[in-house]
């Protein structure tokens, strides 16, 4: 089955208000708004400044396994084909991470 059309969805921002651990901003979750998919949430993202302090990063949600006592992660949102479907998503969180600084500045 193909779907055809634009999901609509929301970034929710959640600041890391605690600094802990060091580097990590804030928490991000995707709310989506319109069928197949409204109603649920994808969470796991999360903003981290860069070391060395020159940008930031988004990490996405992962599951972490363990082989010979080695520690790795698997990727729960990985693009088909198009690497570069994964640079909108991360875009579109650093614009709303950077809209929510903005507003909050205001409000202080």
């Amino acid at each position: 089955m193909q779907l055809e059309g634009a999901i609509s969805m929301t970034i929710k921002i959640s600041p890391n208000d605690t600094g802990n651990p060091p580097g990590k901003l804030a928490d991000a979750e995707l709310h989506f708004d319109q069928a197949p998919l409204e109603g649920l949430k994808l969470i796991g993202f999360a903003i981290w400044e860069r070391r060395g302090g020159n940008g930031r990063n988004v990490t996405f949600p992962a599951r972490q396994y363990s082989v010979n006592g080695e520690r790795r992660s698997f990727a729960l949102l990985r693009p088909i084909v198009d690497g570069a479907s994964q640079d909108r998503i991360r875009d579109l969180i650093l614009q709303a991470y950077a809209e929510h600084e903005q507003q909050a500045a205001i409000a202080n």
